[in-house]
């Protein structure tokens, strides 16, 4: 594991460096080949840099990649509008990338706003100039700065304006109202605020899932990853499992017949039960479709326990679901994409202000899919998304943002591949099914909510959020019984399962942000509810049917009617309802010694009408699940961390007695380093953790019929993520873990040491793009990555094991103005392969290509 870690690192120096040394040369070689270029979009020449093709020392080179990457940084503003609005103007800055937060000052009756990063590209004459456009305006005024970057000036007839930015990907816009008396400070005059900030890198700086407030990642004492937006539109990832691949330690799990979402992190499983998250809320305890990923802004993964803020939860972590927010500027977006086995996706996103004033905006994410699948079905794919919201600046401290998500999933209840007599994947094709060619699993879900946020002053924010998601969920399928006999025969059983489950979740805290003395403070302090009900259970034909694995023939015997299931299993309503109380406080001793301590104090009722048994069950378990962490940074760039968390999760077995076994505990020791390289382009986090997890059910030796509460599980390992920008257009994201997650205690001496499922020793990740910057070929990029899984122990019987597996995936893509196309090859080798510990096949050779266009 050493040896692993030293390579790994040798490995990230080394390529520090050489991108450092590298460079300035390809830089010089692109300009020995194409002459002195003239940039429209960032209004310099690279004839600037000419005198000097090639370095002959390390200052010199440096000098030169310091030009170079200033000259790339520029983005152009092409357009600007003065828009007359009830309350003054909008100026609106249309750009072709991303602008920083302005710098703001006044001087005399003039509101400036200075963009560090802009140039100014109109197409006809410069600077930009309207002079009185409203009443109490007497100038707007956009223009190159001598320096670099861009001014805006707006002057008020009487008094300074005040104004309102918002920032985006599309552009910036200043809502301005004129000034009636003087301002007395730069702060009053203005006002900045981000809306629906989008990243168009691989970096993302801050993340809300640590700790529910916005801390940049460098100050969080534990290991948390981030894939933005840029990697799923690169690998054309439709599904969280595509875009999860890229983060350390998280593989796919049991998918229930491959219709849902399931992962595992460390060794430990993580579905839509609470480890998967949606904007910081628990999800319906059942199982939901695969979530999309049209409008998600970026995946946000926590590794590790977060009861701490969350509840009862398995001891890997939690997955983030981070959706868009409507923008202040107007974008409409049109995306087809289409590929192998008969895949056609449309998808559109629009977003915009909805009134003058730009108080009220919204966005539209809609989807229809329809595919058919590799798999021998003749029941297709077909879904169907749509997910508007709506955002309303209510007042000058208050903001309300009101969401609604449908979505209707159809696709084949696939259990996947079945093992045969010798307990081994069999010599078969991987499109072979084992159930019938019309089973079916159909999911309907709705979702609506709300998240108010209300600044009581400069320093105190109150926030309160509401979320109802409900799931309605059928199957019917030839299950397969898992007992080939020597010539092939397969033993199935007819079953559908039919639940009907509802969330209900309410969430309101108060941050603060204070002194004592020195020391500064980000203080949380919070109550959340979240109530769950579901009803419904699986019914089973009475008798078998007979399949040949080798030599299948279907549909031989009549599929029996939904009546004629008359076996009634694990059919119950249950509600379950999880009160927390929760404290956080973020500590700067110093500005390098950072302290995160927290507490929350969990009520969990849970109440079971175990119908096809004829029994209930109730059970009331309260718990405190603390984290304590601390960060110290020797250097800006570094940051080195240690944490201590617990996590909780109420027991479902029963003792003698007939009571619930006390809930079971996860405690976890996570060291670790994260580290800013290239000057900030490139992150790489390296951390090592032991997690114990006690109290699980084992069987009493004394009374079979019972559990007790003596069962533990060990996960230890390391990880390394790196993501990031090495050079200009050239992006990557990589990882590698090591996990060791087994049975340390059980009443059963042979279960001792058993791996845990879907527990693979070691996985890695790489994937990287490069687009060329400039030139006749500028837009044009290819991708390319590499995917590894180590082998793992096999869902139902644990002697088996499952075969490691690398896959490879490419891709080529082309940008231009406003319209993008692209396509990825997915599984470039065609490498048959088992995804997860159920048999779950992965996609044989698959492209995917797709055509965007922004307007």
């Amino acid at each position: 594991m050493c040896g692993v870690m030293v390579k790994w690192l040798g490995i990230l120096w080394i390529t520090s460096v050489m991108s450092m040394v590298v460079a300035p040369v390809a830089w010089a070689s692109e300009e020995s080949e194409g002459g002195a270029i003239a940039s429209s979009a960032t209004g310099v020449s690279n004839s600037e840099y000419d005198s000097e093709r090639i370095s002959t020392t390390v200052a010199d080179w440096l000098a030169q990649l310091q030009a170079y990457q200033l000259a790339q940084a520029q983005v152009a503003i092409t357009g600007v509008r003065v828009n007359a609005v009830e309350t003054g103007l909008a100026v609106v800055l249309e750009t072709q990338g991303e602008l920083q937060v302005p710098e703001t000052s006044v001087v005399g009756n003039a509101l400036i706003a200075d963009l560090p990063n802009a140039v100014l590209a109109l197409p006809g004459e410069e600077p930009f100039e309207q002079f009185a456009p409203a009443e109490g305006i007497a100038l707007v005024s956009v223009a190159n700065r001598p320096e670099g970057g861009v001014r805006i000036s707006i002057t008020g007839t009487d008094a300074p304006p005040i104004a309102s930015v918002s920032t985006d990907a599309s552009g910036l816009v200043l809502a301005v109202e004129p000034g009636t008396e003087a301002v007395a400070t730069d702060e009053d005059a203005i006002q900045v605020v981000v809306t629906g900030e989008q990243e168009e890198d691989y970096i993302v700086e801050e993340a809300t899932t640590a700790t529910r407030t916005d801390t940049p990642l460098r100050d969080i004492p534990q290991s948390i990853q981030v894939v933005p937006q840029q990697v799923l539109e690169d690998q054309q990832a439709i599904r969280l499992q595509d875009a999860l691949r890229n983060v350390s330690g998280v593989i796919a799990g049991n998918t229930f017949g491959n219709t849902s979402d399931a992962f595992v992190i460390r060794g430990f499983p993580a579905t839509s039960a609470g480890n998967i998250l949606r904007n910081g809320f628990r999800l319906p305890e059942t199982d939901l479709a695969f979530f999309d990923t049209a409008n998600i802004e970026r995946l946000e993964v926590l590794k590790g326990p977060a009861s701490v803020l969350y509840g009862n939860l398995e001891p890997g972590g939690v997955i983030n679901i981070v959706t868009e927010d409507p923008l202040l500027v107007s974008a409409y977006e049109i995306q087809l994409q289409a590929g192998s086995f008969g895949f056609v996706r449309p998808t559109i996103d629009l977003t915009g202000p909805l009134n003058e004033n730009r108080t009220l905006a919204y966005r539209l994410n809609a989807v229809f899919e329809r595919a058919n699948g590799f798999r021998d079905y003749d029941q297709d794919i077909r879904r169907f998304y749509v997910a508007p919201t709506l955002a309303w600046q209510a007042g000058d401290r208050t903001d309300l943002t009101v969401d609604f998500e449908y979505l209707y999933d159809e696709r084949p209840f696939d259990r996947g591949i079945i093992n045969d007599a010798n307990f081994e994947i069999p010599d078969v094709p991987f499109d072979r099914i084992f159930g019938e060619p019309d089973d079916v699993s159909e999911t309907e879900t709705l979702s609506i909510g709300y998240e108010l946020e209300h600044e009581l002053s400069d320093r105190w924010e109150l926030r309160n959020a509401f979320r109802y998601v409900s799931s309605d969920v059928f199957n019917y399928r030839a299950e397969p019984l898992y007992d080939t006999d020597a010539e092939g025969n397969l033993s199935r059983n007819f079953r559908s399962n039919d639940n009907y489950s509802e969330s209900y979740s309410l969430q309101t805290n108060v941050v603060g942000n204070f002194t004592t003395g020195p020391i500064e403070h980000t203080l949380l302090a919070g109550v959340d509810w979240f109530r769950n009900t579901r009803t419904g259970g699986q019914s089973r034909f009475p008798g078998v049917t007979i399949l040949n694995i080798f030599d299948p023939v279907y549909e031989v015997d009549p599929r029996p009617d939904l009546s004629e299931l008359t076996l009634d299993f694990f059919t119950r309503n249950t509600r379950s309802d999880l009160i927390g109380f929760y404290l956080q406080d973020q500590v700067a001793f110093t500005d390098n010694l950072k302290l995160l301590a927290g507490g929350r104090f969990d009520i969990v009722d849970q109440r079971s009408n175990e119908i096809w048994l004829g029994t209930r069950s109730e059970q009331n378990e309260t718990a405190f699940s603390p984290r304590v962490g601390l960060v110290y940074q020797p250097i800006e760039p570094v940051s080195l961390y240690a944490s201590f968390s617990r996590s909780f999760s109420p027991n479902a077995f029963t003792d003698v007695n007939g009571d619930f076994l006390e809930p079971e505990r996860g405690t976890q020791f996570e060291i670790g380093v994260r580290g800013e390289l290239l000057d900030g382009r490139l992150v790489a986090n390296l951390a090592a953790y032991d997690i114990t997890k006690t109290n699980l059910a084992t069987q009493d030796r004394e009374n079979p019929d019972f559990s007790v509460a003596t069962g533990e599980v060990l996960s230890q390992g390391i990880e390394l993520d790196v993501i990031g920008e090495i050079l200009p257009g050239w992006n990557i994201i990589a990882s590698y873990a090591y996990n060791d997650a087994r049975v340390t205690e059980d009443n059963d001496p042979e279960r001792i040491g058993l791996r845990l499922q879907d527990a693979a020793y070691n996985t890695f990740s790489i994937w990287s793009t490069y687009e060329i910057q400039r030139g006749a070929l500028e837009g044009l990029g290819l991708g390319a990555g590499v995917f590894y899984v180590g082998d793992r122990i096999d869902g139902f019987i644990p002697s088996v094991t499952l075969d490691g597996y690398v896959r490879v995936d490419l891709g080529v893509f082309y940008r231009r103005d406003n319209w993008e196309t692209a396509v990825n090859i997915k599984n470039l080798l065609d490498v048959d392969y088992i995804q997860s510990g159920f048999y779950n096949p992965g996609e044989p050779l698959t492209v995917i290509g797709s055509i965007s266009v922004e307007f």
